[in-house]
């Protein structure tokens, strides 16, 4: 009996050790998010390389593939926090001794983050170098192009009055009152244009509290193809003017899905809402999950 004791704390002891040992392992990499809810507690996520960054006082808080503690920068509320910021790609890899080559030190962001290999692994405004797996500010703004939507632009432009171009700003109330923004991003289906599409009483559609019906016809385009129906579309919300958000409405009938493209890259998507009987103007926000804010506003009888 009491070998047998022994036999059982040993074997427990063992896996103790064995569960220190992997916790005690510092593998380099660069874990991906969208919001900081996706990363440690002394982590936040780093607006525009879409990684986990440390958050620090000092470089000693810091692991050894980015001993600098800098302050992050830019416009949004994480601007004044500092960040364990990287140096070299040897560095981000684990050092000398590591076979790794997974990752880059951002030139723009100065953080580790995997190396991409198209544009869509860049955040809106940049492109990929191939040849570096760096992302690079993108000078195809101003570039000519034809036709809308993606056209020969970047992934998060449009193709406006034959030139690339930035998508619309969102500054409606819809996105101003919109709690969520951290569900928005650059690599999901991007929205381009939004139209009335039709307007009209239909109180079998819309309770009689709300009896006018609106329809929009959105414009999207998407590096994975969209599915063929409107059942199997996912991820398309719509926004109220006061910033509740809803899953966006498409009528199952013919004409309201339409889906184009070789890689069925391109969708025209009529979404309904219902308004009240004495409005004539109409204010929604669109998006796709970890695509960009479309802002719809227009009059109307």
């Amino acid at each position: 009996m009491q070998l047998r004791k022994m036999m059982l704390v040993l074997s427990a002891l063992g896996a103790m050790s064995g569960l220190m040992a992997g916790c005690g392992d510092d593998e380099p990499g660069a874990a991906g998010c969208t919001t900081s809810a996706d990363c440690a507690g002394t982590e936040i996520c780093h607006p525009t390389a879409g990684v986990c960054v440390t958050t620090c006082e000092s470089g000693s808080d810091c692991p050894e593939s980015a001993k600098t503690c800098a302050t992050l920068g830019g416009t949004g509320p994480d601007a004044n926090k500092k960040i364990c910021q990287c140096s070299t790609d040897v560095l981000c890899n684990g050092g000398t001794d590591s076979e790794s080559t997974d990752l880059v030190c951002s030139d723009l962001d100065n953080v580790c983050v995997p190396k991409c290999g198209s544009n869509s692994d860049c955040a809106v405004g940049r492109v990929c170098n191939t040849g570096t797996g760096q992302c690079e500010e993108d000078d195809t703004t101003g570039k000519t192009c034809s036709g809308e939507g993606l056209s020969t632009c970047s992934y998060g432009q449009m193709c406006s009055n034959s030139t690339c171009s930035a998508l619309p700003t969102p500054t409606c109330e819809n996105y101003t009152n919109f709690a969520n923004k951290g569900a928005l991003g650059t690599t999901g289906p991007i929205l381009f244009k939004a139209e009335v599409a039709g307007f009209a009483t239909d109180t079998s559609f819309c309770p009689a509290s709300l009896p006018k019906r609106v329809r929009v016809r959105l414009s999207a385009y998407s590096n994975t193809p969209f599915p063929p129906t409107s059942a199997e579309l996912n991820g398309l919300f719509y926004v109220q003017v006061n910033g509740t958000t809803q899953n966006a409405s498409i009528s199952s009938s013919a004409g309201n899905y339409i889906v184009s493209g070789a890689n069925r890259d391109r969708a025209e998507i009529i979404v309904n809402f219902c308004r009240p009987a004495d409005s004539s103007t109409t204010s929604a926000g669109y998006y796709f999950t970890n695509g960009n804010f479309l802002c719809f506003q227009a009059n109307h009888q």
